[in-house]
């Protein structure tokens, strides 16, 4: 059977792309070459030109993949009929979930914004701006209804995202906190942080 050649360049470029990943991550966009890509995946440095253009072309799209999948996957969180603090412990707990085992994904996205080009940042902070805007939305949401007493919403979700990125940092599959265990602790910690409290009292 003859093989369909869109179906192995599929294969190649994905192929690339995972083998990319963990090689930024772990040595930084700066020192990885593309010999060093192809040698990891086993073909010459020509094949990979035959699926990116340039390195920088690749980092967008590895960093513009990870961004898609994190929104498409929380469009798919059912958060109908849920009050804004309901949403926001599902928001947390959704974000803890999905990118606990993506560790090299969450590293790249924050650590190399740095060493894109003007073009590929751009078009990354639109989508990092799109998921920022869940959070912010969220917490608006609750000043409307009541339910949450902080000055700017703005503010408010960048802390609430910013303390759910450190968990990646010194998360252990076999630590002494499980997955859940985590995921009610930081909970919490971001409903304190827009001064809910289930009892009906606030904190600013």
């Amino acid at each position: 059977m003859a093989r369909v050649k869109g179906s192995i360049g599929s294969k190649t470029k994905a192929a690339i792309l995972e083998k990319a990943l963990p090689l930024i991550a772990q040595y930084g966009y700066a020192a990885v070459s593309m010999r060093m890509i192809a040698d990891a995946v086993g073909v010459n440095v020509g094949a990979l030109y035959n699926h990116f253009p340039s390195k920088q072309h690749m980092l967008v799209v590895l960093m513009s993949d990870h961004m898609d999948g994190l929104l498409a996957a929380w469009n798919e969180v059912d958060t109908g009929g849920m009050t804004p603090a309901q949403k926001l412990e599902s928001f947390v707990r959704f974000h803890i979930s999905y990118n606990i085992t993506r560790g090299d994904d969450v590293f790249i996205s924050f650590m190399e914004l740095r060493s894109l080009e003007p073009e590929g940042h751009k078009r990354i902070e639109k989508k990092r701006k799109a998921y920022e805007g869940v959070v912010r939305q969220i917490i608006q949401d609750g000043q409307t209804c009541g339910e949450f007493h902080v000055e700017d919403a703005h503010v408010a979700a960048m802390s609430v995202l910013g303390s759910l990125i450190g968990v990646n940092t010194w998360y252990r599959a076999k630590g002494r906190l499980s997955k859940t265990k985590i995921e009610d602790y930081y909970a919490a910690i971001s409903l304190r942080s827009v001064g809910y409290d289930a009892e009906g009292k606030s904190h600013v």
